[in-house]
């Protein structure tokens, strides 16, 4: 890449990815030191817009700390950093009052005798209620409020041009920066003193995902490339309800739904959560999301229904108006035919490991948000528990980068590409080939013969388009696909080291949790990207 540089700057903190994540660090360091954001120009890319349910935190009288860190460690179903859950637990209450003072609009609860001024809603795997929403679009209101006063702070630039399609490194093993492709397809040197990924999971690795534009790993591969360690690649939750409809994109419905009294049916109008686990429909994410694949495949049918059409018409449209009007727009009216739904690819628990400021194991590189494994998920994320990790983690690592540490001076190590341009269309069927055999091989459930299937095909298509990678012009596309293959073949090899069935890996092959102290699973690149550590 170095011969077809355009051009270079200079950055303090360089944070790639505007999305919760990326916009709270933004606005927490901008008094200490100054800051360029890249986001897309679209608002409708990544997760955080379209997140529905909430955030959840310690709020309520009836609720405390000990009771979250608690349900935390019992969903993650004994892979937690416990220190990284209590440490995420005890800073949620302070990270919603610097929201609402900020002005997020969340909804009041003004009913007779409340004993929190907003609405607290309840979803999978927590105790009580303890979710606080904006309506049903809680990403959304988080996002345009965040956004909103980062375009007015004067150390904070927004670059919307810049596409990052790797990190700069330097022979001492320091993170400088990232290459970065303009609106042109120019490439250019944007170095940096500190970078953060916020850069999100990677879902888009599925053909069903629960985001109409999903990350599909990009940030966590750029850090692997310098040297980052990946940890808990296998843990890629499957929400259990997302609109079914083929045809149409995907739509979110929220765990709030089932929270608020909504009831899972078979094909045959019969309830099956009271039979795979006491919680019912408000088991965590992993059970339910099993639970239904099974019941599609023992019915025989391609999706089950979510049911709340007895909490009333009013209750319906207060609690849920966004999902209400969005089903309505695709001719389906909730409040009196129940809403078809499947599991889809939605959060991933795994990514960049990181302390608890945020700090990868390459200097000067930070991670946070979905990119990050932060140990708080463990085996399995509890529902509204990432907002809550995006803004604690966010602000722990703006606290850290308040006090910089010295710069590294050593020689940077450059990255050279073709010229050619690659085909569009190529990219696109190697992108859905790969797709589906994630979905086919790697997803809810999966068995030793498909994963060693899955690493045998990767493999080969790594091989194939290996030339294509060295001789082509740098496109984001492009590169998306190069760390998108190879992440799955990371990802298959994580699954396939774990010998055992715990939270969101299920092989019938390994049904029992093999080992009393599990341990997270670790991997690093080497020369052909595919060794655990």
């Amino acid at each position: 890449m170095a011969s077809h540089l355009q051009s270079e700057s200079e950055h303090d903190v360089l944070v790639i990815g505007g999305g919760v994540a990326g916009l709270v660090l933004a606005l927490e360091i901008a008094d200490q030191r100054t800051v360029t954001l890249l986001r897309p120009s679209s608002d409708d890319q990544g997760a955080s817009r379209w997140a529905q349910g909430g955030i959840a935190a310690v709020l309520s009288p009836q609720d405390d700390i000990e009771a979250h860190v608690a349900d935390t460690l019992v969903a993650g179903d004994g892979l937690c950093d416990e220190g990284a859950v209590r440490f995420t637990v005890e800073q949620g209450p302070a990270a919603i009052e610097w929201l609402l003072a900020l002005g997020v609009p969340f909804t009041p609860d003004d009913s007779p005798g409340a004993s929190y001024p907003y609405h607290l809603t309840r979803e999978g795997g927590h105790g009580v209620r303890r979710i606080i929403h904006a309506d049903d679009a809680t990403g959304r209101a988080v996002v345009d409020t965040l956004l909103a006063h980062v375009r007015s702070h004067p150390a904070i630039t927004l670059r919307d041009d810049l596409t990052a399609i790797a990190l700069i490194g330097d022979q001492a093993g320091h993170c400088r920066g990232a290459y970065c492709l303009d609106r042109q397809g120019h490439p250019s040197e944007q170095r940096a003193h500190d970078t953060v990924l916020a850069t999100g999971g990677a879902s888009g690795l599925y053909r069903h995902t629960t985001s109409p534009c999903p990350a599909s790993g990009e940030g966590m591969m750029m850090a692997a490339d310098l040297g980052a360690e990946l940890m808990n690649l296998e843990f890629q939750q499957f929400h259990p309800t997302c609109f079914y409809d083929p045809e149409g994109p995907p739509f979110l419905i929220s765990e709030a739904v089932r929270g608020e009294g909504g009831l899972l049916l078979n094909v045959h109008a019969e309830r099956f959560m009271p039979t795979v686990d006491f919680r019912a429909e408000l088991a965590p994410r992993d059970i339910v999301a099993r639970a239904i694949d099974a019941e599609m495949q023992r019915t025989g049918s391609d999706h089950v229904t979510l049911d709340i059409r007895h909490l009333g018409d009013k209750a319906i449209r207060h609690h849920f108006p966004t999902i209400h009007a969005h089903c309505a727009a695709r001719g389906l009216d909730i409040t009196e035919t129940p809403i078809p739904v499947v599991p889809a690819a939605h959060y991933s628990c795994g990514g960049i490991a990181t302390d608890l400021e945020g700090a990868s194991n390459v200097p000067h590189l930070f991670a946070i948000g979905e990119v990050a494994c932060t140990g708080l998920h463990g085996a399995n994320r509890m529902a509204s528990n990432s907002l809550l990790e995006c803004l604690v983690f966010a602000r722990s690592c703006a606290w850290h980068l308040a006090h910089p540490s010295s710069f590294s001076t050593a020689k940077l190590q450059h990255t050279d590409w073709g010229s050619e341009p690659a085909s569009p269309q190529l990219i696109k069927q190697h992108l859905e080939k790969l797709r589906v055999l994630m979905s086919t091989n790697v997803a809810i459930v999966r068995r030793d013969e498909g994963l060693s299937d899955a690493a045998e095909r990767l493999a080969r298509q790594q091989a194939e388009l290996t030339p294509l990678r060295e001789g082509a012009a740098p496109s984001a596309e492009l590169v998306s696909l190069w760390n998108a293959v190879r992440l799955a073949r990371l990802t298959v090899r994580s699954a396939q080291s774990r010998r055992e069935s715990r939270g969101l890996h299920f092989n019938p092959d390994h049904p029992t949790h093999g080992v009393a102290a599990p341990l997270p699973s670790r991997i690093r690149l080497d020369a052909d990207d595919t060794a655990l550590e």
